[in-house]
Formats: structure tokens, C-alpha cells, sequence
């Protein structure tokens, strides 16, 4: 598709989080028409009511979610809760672009799926990841490793990563690939945001519970990011993966911060590890590698579609450690989405979307 033709792009579940940053960067792409804006409990009310940072569109009405509304574009955007975004995808033709920023075709095993979502699985679409890295088996040269991009192009129906997701991948795939961290031994740690939860009313989500304090969730091999981390690090040339995941709800309305960490492999000189990570980020224009002894921090990527990454080595543990900071909103979800829809359009990869954060 030509980059001198509107796009026209409808955004379901557009009252929600997810849909309404999605609006909030598509209203400045230089390429792209809003179309129809639904949602299912909102519907018939105005998107301002709802959305009252999205002036331009304020005056828009959100349309029931169905497939008959969204019909008659060009993209169609699913901010759908998991489990809803199938049954509506399935019934929009094959030549329309469709991204989900739901959970419902990440997954390739169907096993994993109904394991850790109870469900019947829908199938996986092509991996919004574009930076992800695949190797054959640990040891490649990861400047030159392919990436998910490359399968991108052309894709009509394509999976949003989960924010979580992203950013522990981001921080371990390099090492996973060039074979210089054991993969079996995993430990991640995060601090999230509570738009990561939605804009469902749960008492633990209401501020009164929220501020001041902090609270894990998903503990114990329970949380459904789990296997998606385990997908995407294979994908990277791990043969296998084990990994203790802990996220924590702290006291901020969006961003995560990721500590990860794995084991060094026995030879490999530690001397030679921040090479690996330069080498696989050097061309990435949304993953940027701090400088040493700069540490990433959740106001970094306010607002912006960036990953900012730390690699440091614990001699003592023989550890790497990792640590990424996102938006979970930008990189994590909405910004995630439009990034592969300009691969999959054929549109420069950056299109509507930024780099620099909000500071204070």
C-alpha cells in the first residue's frame, strides 16, 4: 500500500485503555483516516465522555462492537478483552488487516493455551514483536540474526504481544541468541502500572487499596505471560526455558520496569557480554541500550514506543542481569500494534509514532 493513501483504521473496544491509546497515536499518524470507533458497554455514548484527554475525536460515538460495524475498512484494530477478539475476527475478510491487541492468537501451542487461559485455543496469527530475534540454536551472530519483521510484511492478521512479555524479551533475547545465558534458570521481577489491569472496578484496582502500597500477582508459575516469554525465547534459539516470573502492581498509572536475570555460561567472559546486546540493538529504532552505569526508570518511556535496556554482569552470582523499562500502553500494546501495521502496510516502520518521553 502506497504511503500517499489514507488508511482507513476502526478501533474496537476504543473506551478501554489500549483502544484509547491507540487513538491517541493514530490521531497524529501522517498516513492513516480513524474510522469507526465501538465498544460494548459504552456504545452510544460519546467517545469524550469516556476519553476526555482525546479532544479531536471527543465528539465521536462509539458504535456497538460487531462485525458489521467494522466492515468497510482498511486495518481494524481489537482492544478487545481476551477471549472476545476471535469470534469477531473470524468474521471480517481476509484482505483486511486485522491486529489484536488481546491475548487470543499469541499463543502457537494450544496446550499452553488452554492451560493457562481455560479456553479452546483460536489459533496463532504472525507475532507483533518486530524486534524479536530468530536463531536456530544459541550461538548466532545477532546483528545479523533475522527478525519478526521480516515475517510482518504483507501479514493480514497479526498478535500483539503482552507488555510483560515484551519487556522481559527485550532484556534476555540478545544473550538467549549468542548463547551467552543459560535460559534454564530464569528470574524476573516487575513493577507495573495499573492501567496494565484494565479499567474494570476490582476492589484491589481502587486507589484507596492502590496508593501507597504494592502488591504481587500471578505468583507462582500462574501468570498467563508465562508461556509467551517461554515461545519467544525459544524462538531466539533457546531448546528450552525455565523461568520464575513475579509481577507487582505499584503505586503508577502506566510503565513497567523488568529485572531479569540468568545464568552466565560457564566461559564465557563477561568482558564480551554489553557487546552482545550493542550488536543486536544498534539498528533498532525503538530498543536503545543505555550507556554504562545508566540505569533505565520508568519515566524514560512515557509516552514513546520505546524500550530503554541496562545489561550488567554480577561476578559474584555469575549472573547477567537485565533491565528494561516500557510503556505498557506504547510499547507494550497500542504502540506495538501500530508499529506492525506499518510493516504489514508497507509504511516506514516509525510512522506516527515517537521516541521521546514525557518529563516530569
Amino acid at each position: 500500500m502506497s504511503s500517499s493513501q489514507l488508511i482507513r483504521v476502526a478501533v474496537a473496544g476504543a473506551s478501554g485503555y489500549a483502544g484509547g491509546e491507540a487513538l491517541r497515536l493514530l490521531a497524529a499518524h501522517p498516513f492513516v483516516e480513524i474510522g469507526t470507533l465501538t465498544a460494548h458497554t459504552n456504545a452510544g455514548s460519546s467517545l469524550g465522555e469516556v476519553q476526555p484527554h482525546l479532544r479531536g475525536l471527543a465528539h465521536r460515538i462509539l458504535e456497538p462492537t460487531t462485525p458489521d460495524t467494522l466492515l468497510g475498512h482498511d486495518v481494524v484494530l481489537l482492544g478487545l478483552p481476551h477471549g472476545a477478539s476471535a469470534q469477531v475476527a473470524a468474521q471480517l475478510p481476509d484482505d483486511v488487516l486485522v491486529v489484536d491487541l488481546g491475548a487470543d492468537h499469541r499463543l502457537e501451542s494450544a496446550s499452553d493455551w488452554e492451560q493457562f487461559y481455560g479456553s479452546t485455543h483460536a489459533g496463532s496469527w504472525p507475532y507483533g514483536l518486530p524486534e524479536l530475534i530468530h536463531a536456530e540454536a544459541p550461538g548466532a551472530d545477532v546483528a545479523s540474526a533475522a527478525r519478526q519483521r521480516d515475517k510482518l510484511a504483507g501479514a493480514r492478521r497479526i498478535a500483539v504481544p503482552g507488555c510483560n512479555v515484551t519487556a522481559v524479551t527485550l532484556g534476555l533475547q540478545p544473550g538467549v541468541a549468542a548463547g551467552v545465558v543459560a535460559p534454564t534458570d530464569i528470574v524476573a521481577v516487575l513493577a507495573n502500572g495499573y492501567s496494565g489491569a484494565g479499567k474494570a472496578l476490582k476492589p484491589h484496582l481502587l486507589a484507596s487499596e492502590a496508593l501507597g502500597s504494592a502488591q504481587p500477582y500471578g505468583v507462582g508459575g500462574t501468570h498467563r505471560h508465562i508461556p509467551e516469554i517461554q515461545q519467544n525465547l525459544r524462538a531466539a534459539g533457546a531448546p528450552e526455558v525455565s523461568i520464575s516470573f513475579t509481577p507487582t502492581l505499584v503505586p503508577m498509572a502506566r510503565g513497567i520496569l523488568a529485572t531479569a536475570t540468568a545464568p552466565l555460561v560457564p566461559g564465557v567472559d563477561p568482558e564480551q557480554v554489553r557487546a552482545v546486546w550493542e550488536a543486536a540493538y544498534a539498528d533498532e529504532p525503538f530498543v536503545h541500550l543505555l550507556p554504562e552505569g545508566q540505569w533505565p526508570s520508568t519515566a524514560m518511556t512515557l509516552g514513546a514506543n520505546t524500550a530503554c535496556v541496562q545489561v550488567a554482569v554480577d561476578a559474584a552470582a555469575r549472573r547477567v542481569v537485565t533491565v528494561t523499562a516500557i510503556d505498557n500502553l506504547v510499547k507494550g500494546t497500542a504502540g506495538a500494534a501500530i508499529q506492525s501495521m506499518n510493516l504489514a502496510l508497507g509504511l516506514r516502520e516509525t510512522a506516527g509514532l515517537i521516541t521521546e518521553g514525557v518529563a516530569p
